[in-house]
């Protein structure tokens, strides 16, 4: 069951996957062969601040999750990128939704795929891409479109681009706590977003490299989640269900610095400020080092810091009064500030870690295991919050 994305620091699974080539959809890049990535992850978390208990209870959480990407060239100045996967995670909170232990409710399956297309232009140093994505719960469905568009400097040392995209979610159905299912509290199913984005970088020297980003979200429909409870400060102990605004903005803004320091050493810095009118305004930090141990091995140290206020619709459990409007106990909306500290590790030899005949091809074409990514990252967060990642990432050309 998916819940609403509030956090403006989130550490789930979704994103966290990695592969030196997952991001190969932010730009046109030419591709000479396929590029086949393999990823793989495990996440768990605990606290002591679960929504659907409104506040209270085991936020104890399970995460494996299989993904692919696969960038294919469809001629010399197009290419196609298919990114899928599937997430099976165990939720004790979602338990809590009809007050049972081992539910179904408990264990669910996520699904994904997202499809892009990318076409350059050479003689304008532009390119254009369309996209196409579809994920699904049992009783949760999200599509998107969207388009791409970028352009670069006659020297290269510039370039500009734009996204925008659109998100349809729809529960299939509707979903309350168990004691509440005596009244519809949501005229609506559906939750819109349009997200329109830049990014600018900018070679300064041969050493530093720097890129701006803005983003401008906006949110409608059902922006709360019909299973998480809130409890009042009332003699009756009365409880509701969530209940947030029907619209939602939100303004990220960022900016990251690679230097290259020495043959050993890159420093990768990155700060974004982020607002929105749910009254959350937060800050986030973060620093990369990779070291380059030799020409195959590289290992990379990093650690992320992040703060912000809490939304004006929140408040901690039986603390809200009956005379709100809008109420919440999630305290992905609460102030907080986390810690996020880990090291990836990168081995990738010049012709590849090993070779094998590609399986249902016709004739002697050769698959190359081209890489291994891995990364661990351990996460805390000042309500209690913590949680541990490990991610694999297989990396092949055909």
């Amino acid at each position: 069951m998916t819940a609403q994305n509030g956090a403006t620091d989130k550490f789930s699974t979704t994103g966290n996957l990695t592969s030196s080539k997952s991001d190969s959809t932010s730009n046109f890049r030419q591709l000479e062969q396929t590029e086949v990535n393999l990823l793989f992850s495990y996440y768990e978390q605990e606290g002591d601040h679960s929504v659907v208990s409104g506040g209270i209870g085991s936020q104890e959480l399970h995460d494996l999750e299989f993904g692919i990407i696969v960038n294919i060239p469809l001629d010399s100045i197009s290419t196609l990128n298919l990114n899928g996967g599937l997430t099976s995670y165990t939720s004790a909170s979602n338990d809590q939704i009809n007050f049972k232990v081992s539910s179904a409710s408990q264990h669910e399956f996520r699904g994904r795929l997202d499809a892009t297309y990318l076409r350059q232009q050479p003689e304008k140093r532009t390119y254009y891409g369309l996209t196409a994505g579809f994920s699904g719960e049992v009783d949760y469905i999200s599509s998107a479109i969207g388009g791409k568009w970028g352009i670069t400097s006659k020297d290269g040392n510039r370039s500009l681009d734009l996204t925008g995209k659109y998100y349809f979610d729809i529960w299939v159905w509707v979903i309350y706590p168990a004691e509440l299912r005596f009244k519809k509290w949501t005229d609506t199913k559906i939750r819109e977003t349009f997200n329109l984005s830049f990014a600018y970088s900018q070679v300064i020297n041969p050493k530093l490299q720097a890129s701006l980003f803005a983003e401008g979200v906006y949110q409608s429909g059902l922006l709360s989640t019909p299973f998480h409870r809130v409890y009042f400060n009332s003699e009756e102990s009365e409880v509701r269900v969530e209940n947030l605004p029907n619209t939602r903005f939100k303004l990220p803004l960022g900016l990251r610095l690679n230097y290259y320091l020495n043959d050993l050493f890159v420093l990768r810095s990155y700060y974004r400020y982020y607002h929105d009118d749910f009254g959350i305004e937060g800050h986030t930090v973060s620093l990369e080092v990779p070291i380059q141990v030799n020409p195959f091995l590289s290992i990379s140290p990093f650690y992320r810091y992040h703060t912000q206020t809490a939304s004006k619709y929140f408040a901690p459990y039986k603390a809200h009064t009956l005379d709100e409007i809008y109420y919440t106990s999630d305290y992905d909306l609460s102030a907080l500030n986390s810690h996020k500290i880990g090291l990836g590790f990168r081995y990738s030899p010049l012709y590849g870690v090993g070779r094998f005949k590609t399986p249902f091809a016709k004739g002697k074409k050769i698959t190359i295991f081209d890489g291994i990514d891995f990364r661990a990252a351990y996460y805390s967060r000042s309500d209690g919050l913590s949680a541990f990642l490990l991610s694999l990432g297989l990396d092949f050309l055909m």
